[in-house]
């Protein structure tokens, strides 16, 4: 057996495909020992009798009944052994047909589970699989999923509540601060600049996070949203080839092309350039967004999408807070697409060439 688990059938065969060639082959096993065991007790019958049939013949006749003896028997086991063989190959088959319809049974109630799973998602936590039948392994297996489903919505319920409770405690504080620093401090107080700077970073910082946690719960709600649409509502020189319409979140898809737009920005070269182009239909829309900007060594780029990663040249007292590019990618997963990077090259200009493709429903001509 193989590590994945589907042996020398490959990755491509089913369950119910395995267990009907593995219930086909053992009875051609079983069935070819058999006949061998009934023609070897055949042909030593068959010698038994024709000794007996030349013990009874005339002196004159023993050879000519010993060469007739020998006639019949092998053309006796000649046929019985190409009838067996026949008869074996047939209800080989017929017994691969009676696995498959026996495993089509046996994994029904597997099914129904697999598609009960498929619809249960972050949103709908409280459906359960609820197996009915027998107390037997099957049901076990759905039992344990259920439990597995129960600790998984509790742990989402307290994510979302501690995301809107941290939401309510973190800014208010963060605005009283900034307002007392505003009307606390002269306009010319470097350390009123300093601090105001701070507490900009930090509502920043807050309003990063909330929105990567929005993104990787998922989305509670969706509506259909010309992705083009929002894309020259972040930018205005977008070139548009073909239009798609993603189910989603209007907000989060703004904010995936905003901060797509702010990161070519922020990390691009003095008279640099930034290029945004969507295109693509059904079944997909994809957003390219192209800078100008620092090399970036390749084996450095995927770790730009990991939460507080900046680009060269970047440190923590900037005005970025490293989370541009996490909350991007984790839109995109939110609804069902991807994000990815590739760096250029120097000759190219540097920076790097950033694709979000997306499922979209409907193709809009522009």
């Amino acid at each position: 057996m193989s590590p994945s688990g589907t042996g020398c059938l490959g990755a491509g065969s089913t369950v119910r495909t395995r267990i009907a060639l593995v219930y086909g082959g053992v009875f051609l096993v079983l069935g070819a020992l058999l006949l061998l065991v009934v023609n070897l007790l055949v042909r030593a019958g068959t010698d038994g009798e024709k000794e007996a049939i030349v013990a009874r013949a005339g002196e004159v006749a023993v050879v000519e009944a010993y060469r007739i003896g020998d006639d019949v028997g092998r053309a006796a086991n000649e046929q019985m052994l190409m009838w067996s063989c026949l008869a074996l190959l047939v209800i080989a088959c017929g017994a691969v047909v009676v696995g498959w319809w026996t495993a089509g049974r046996l994994l029904r109630p597997v099914h129904e589970m697999t598609a009960r799973a498929r619809r249960l998602s972050e949103r709908d936590l409280g459906g359960r699989l609820a197996v009915r039948g027998p107390d037997d392994e099957l049901k076990e297996l759905g039992d344990t999923i259920d439990a597995l489903l129960g600790r998984l919505e509790t742990a989402f319920d307290s994510q979302r509540r501690f995301i809107a409770n941290a939401s309510h405690e973190l800014r208010t504080p963060l605005a009283t601060q900034r307002a007392a620093l505003q009307v606390g401090l002269d306009e010319d107080c470097e350390v009123r600049r300093i601090l105001l700077d701070t507490n900009r970073h930090s509502e920043r910082l807050l309003d990063g996070l909330l929105l990567l946690a929005r993104g990787e719960r998922g989305l509670a709600e969706r509506e259909d949203v010309p992705f083009a649409e929002v894309v020259a509502e972040e930018y205005e020189d977008v070139a548009v080839a073909e239009d798609g319409v993603v189910r989603g979140s209007r907000v989060l898809l703004r904010q995936l092309v905003r901060n797509l737009v702010a990161n070519a920005v922020a990390h691009n070269v003095p008279g640099g350039t930034v290029d945004v182009r969507v295109h693509g239909g059904a079944p997909t829309v994809v957003l390219t967004v192209v800078n100008t900007g620092p090399v970036v060594p390749p084996d450095e780029v995927e770790s730009l999408f990991e939460p507080f990663r900046r680009g060269a040249g970047r440190d923590r007292t900037g005005p970025g807070a490293g989370l541009g590019l996490s909350i991007v990618r984790s839109i995109a997963t939110a609804h069902g697409g991807t994000a990815t990077a590739v760096a250029r090259g120097a000759r190219e200009g540097g920076g790097l060439v950033v694709t979000v493709t997306l499922p979209a429903t409907v193709t809009r001509r522009s």
